[in-house]
């Protein structure tokens, strides 16, 4: 018998990747060779650069953006993290009261711009609350995953941490993060309620990160793909708390992360959602 490929492979701790990385999904095509990076997505960085690993966890926008500069990476229609983004916004109460309607002109800070949670809750703001992006006075901590990207905002003085600058109101707001200080709020001031009418509205669960494979892999050993994301669907299955999608949600959710990613020149344009995947990958959609 051939002995199993050996993938090197970013996989975080998720409902849907348990049984996979337990063991308890296993093939005698594919083995995994799990790489721990904490938090997980200090691995993107590594395999957009270097092309680290052979399977990878992968947030949508990163994806977007390494797409738009051709690294050799094939999207995978299998979801790890999809959630509701309202809930990851904040201000401090202490400096008055703030809604999304008034971020114009304001100064929100945000881990890196090009985070996916980012992404989304600058389409929601923009789309949904009129706010004008080009207004705000952005502060961000890293730099983005992919190189080549340019990033005009201003960064924080080093040593400074996000959630502190607010605290001690050298920010208005920041995106992505959460809190229990009693003096940082929502910025949606009912997060369940927006969080039912904006899907009433759209339709969509924002899908965070998803699986993408080597364009080497998948032009090589299509067969071992193929592998791979069955055992990634089974493994998905095996949960019922993994998220849940198919096609047609799936399809939403990432049209409408192309559309605010391309909104905010996080990319050069719209792309149609089938040029993500590849004559192997897109077949299992």
């Amino acid at each position: 018998m051939t002995a199993a490929v050996r993938l090197p492979t970013l996989l975080g701790d998720h409902p849907g990747t348990t049984a996979l990385k337990n063991g308890s999904i296993r093939s005698d095509l594919v083995e995994f060779d799990f790489v721990p990076y904490s938090p997980t997505n200090k691995g993107f960085k590594p395999m957009i650069r270097e092309a680290a690993f052979d399977v990878s966890e992968m947030a949508i926008v990163t994806y977007l953006m390494a797409k738009s500069f051709d690294k050799p990476m094939v999207l995978l229609p299998d979801v790890v993290l999809a959630r509701f983004q309202h809930g990851h916004a904040m201000y401090n109460a202490k400096m008055g009261k703030l809604a999304p309607r008034d971020l114009n002109n304001k100064r929100v800070g945000i881990r890196s711009f090009t985070t996916t949670t980012g992404a989304w809750l600058r389409g929601i703001l923009a789309n949904d609350y009129g706010v004008d992006l080009d207004t705000i006075d952005w502060v961000t901590f890293e730099e983005a995953h992919v190189a080549e990207f340019i990033d005009t905002t201003k960064r924080a003085p080093a040593g400074k941490q996000i959630v502190q600058m607010l605290v001690d109101g050298e920010l208005d707001a920041v995106l992505g993060e959460k809190s229990d200080h009693p003096d940082l709020q929502p910025l949606f001031a009912d997060v369940a309620a927006e969080e039912k009418a904006w899907f009433g509205k759209h339709g969509v669960v924002p899908i965070n990160h998803m699986v993408v494979v080597s364009r080497t892999l998948s032009e090589q050993h299509p067969d071992v793909v193929r592998e791979v994301h069955r055992m990634l669907a089974e493994s998905a299955a095996a949960s019922s708390a993994a998220p849940r999608f198919d096609r047609d949600e799936m399809q939403r959710s990432v049209e409408l992360i192309i559309k605010y990613s391309a909104q905010q020149k996080l990319i050069p344009r719209a792309f149609p959602v089938d040029e993500l995947f590849d004559d192997v990958t897109r077949a299992f959609r």
